[in-house]
């Protein structure tokens, strides 16, 4: 069985930028690795055993670096097919 709506008074409209009063915010603290993320890139989440592989995220990025390279070499390289497939 649904329950029926309130039919008391109703809320008020909350703009979309605009935190509801119902959120309490009072003890949260800032995002610690706010910094980290420079304007523009991308966060990429890797499974342990993979990130245990790198030291460093500038490892990681040098390794991706590489491997990007290697596919984009390897795409060239495909035949085209005349069938449309």
């Amino acid at each position: 069985m649904k329950k029926s709506l309130s039919k008391g008074v109703p809320a008020e409209r909350v703009d979309a930028d605009e935190i509801l009063p119902e959120y309490d915010f009072k003890r949260s603290s800032p995002n610690k690795f706010a910094s980290r993320y420079a304007a523009g890139s991308a966060v990429v989440v890797l499974e342990p055993d993979v990130a245990a592989a790198f030291p460093s995220s500038g490892e990681a990025n040098e390794a991706l670096r590489a491997l990007a390279g290697i596919i984009q070499k390897h795409r060239h390289r495909r035949p085209v097919s005349r069938r449309g497939f």
